[in-house]
């Protein structure tokens, strides 16, 4: 009994697990930065397929920074014990995503844009630019840092293997999104512009506006803690 039970208690906890790191991946990739509007650009100028690994390249980087910022706030629990500082840095968290949202409402991506040539070149090239244009953002290191403490992501005494899978998730729901983006791009093709990003920007700025303002609510009143 009590093996069927622990085997429970994991499966919930892996369940828990991926459900986050989806999350986390699509919030980190769903703004329209520059990568998205090239993504939306190669995806309507050379087709979906240079769109998708356009995305694909930008989910690497995230992963990369994922895993810096992992291992980086597993450092900082190890060192801090006191409730109250891990308290306030889960309101800290809340606080920047909710300028993070703010700020994505009010991008416009349209100065994002740049003229991208109708020469499709390789799958390889097209995933690589995604990859470096992400890259040389480091910002996107607070992102996740802002993502990772309220949802309690990474704690240091998380088994090796449930590490592995969040992970493993947060690329998972990066491809998700581009997946999705492109998909829509490409069947509404002849009436989507890149005005439509702005809209695109507006809903999820507005998304995470009000994750934000209700996770510190529950944060503060206790409901929501890291332990």
């Amino acid at each position: 009994m009590d093996e069927v039970f622990q085997s429970l208690i994991s499966q919930m906890a892996t369940v828990d697990v991926v459900l986050k790191g989806i999350l986390i991946g699509i919030v980190a990739s769903a703004p329209m930065g520059p990568v998205g509007v090239l993504c939306v650009q190669r995806t309507l100028n050379k087709g979906r397929a240079y769109g998708l690994v356009t995305g694909a390249g930008a989910a690497f980087s995230d992963l990369l920074y994922a895993l810096v910022t992992g291992y980086g706030l597993s450092f900082l629990y190890d060192i801090i014990h006191n409730e109250s500082a891990l308290y306030w840095m889960q309101l800290l968290g809340a606080t920047i995503m909710f300028i993070f949202g703010v700020h994505t409402f009010r991008t416009n991506p349209m100065k994002n844009t740049r003229n991208v040539s109708r020469n499709k070149s390789s799958l390889l090239h097209n995933g690589i630019t995604g990859f470096f244009i992400t890259l040389s953002n480091p910002m996107i290191v607070l992102l996740f840092m802002a993502l990772f403490t309220p949802f309690n992501f990474m704690l240091p005494d998380m088994p090796l293997y449930l590490q592995f899978i969040g992970y493993l998730s947060i690329f998972g729901g990066a491809l998700l999104w581009w997946f999705f983006i492109t998909s829509v791009v490409n069947k509404l093709r002849t009436r989507f512009d890149l005005r439509g990003v702005m809209i695109i920007n507006r809903v999820i700025g507005s998304a995470v506006m009000a994750g934000s303002v209700i996770g510190a609510v529950l944060i503060a009143t206790g409901i929501w803690s890291l332990h």
